[in-house]
C-alpha cells in the first residue's frame, strides 16, 4: 500500500497575474489573465497565457511548473529526505571514506602534467 508523504498545492506557490501579450483585442489588453506560478522551495517557474480565462491559465501554469526539471529534482530530493534514504546515503559515504586506507589524489607535476599521488 502506498502512503502519501507530502503534497504540493497552490498554497506552496507564489502567484503573479499579469496582462498577456499578443492577439486578443480589448479584452486581452484590459484583463490580467496571464499567470506565473513560482514554487519557492525548488525555484521552479511555470507560465501560461494560452486561455482567456485566468483560472484555466492558473491550472496550466501549475502543471507546467510541476513538469520542470528544477521541480522534479527538488521532488526527488525531498522524497529521499523524508523516507530516510538520504540519511542512509550520507552514512554510507562517511563509512566508505573512513574505510579507505589509500587516498588517491590527482595533482600536477613540475611540467604541468596530471599525475596520481598515492598516500
Amino acid at each position: 500500500m502506498k502512503e502519501l508523504l507530502f503534497s504540493v498545492t497552490a498554497k506552496d506557490c507564489e502567484w503573479d497575474f499579469v496582462r498577456g501579450s499578443g492577439k486578443g483585442g480589448q479584452k486581452r489588453n484590459k484583463t490580467s489573465n496571464a499567470v506565473r506560478c513560482r514554487h519557492l522551495p525548488s525555484g521552479a517557474l511555470g507560465y501560461a497565457e494560452d486561455e482567456r480565462s485566468q483560472l484555466h491559465n492558473k491550472r496550466l501554469a501549475f502543471v507546467r511548473m510541476a513538469n520542470t526539471t528544477e521541480f522534479k529534482k527538488w521532488h526527488r530530493l525531498e522524497v529521499a529526505r523524508r523516507t530516510g534514504e538520504l540519511l542512509g546515503i550520507q552514512k554510507k559515504v562517511e563509512r566508505d571514506l573512513k574505510d579507505s586506507k589509500k587516498t588517491k589524489v590527482e595533482g600536477k607535476d613540475e611540467e604541468g602534467r596530471w599525475v596520481k599521488i598515492t598516500t
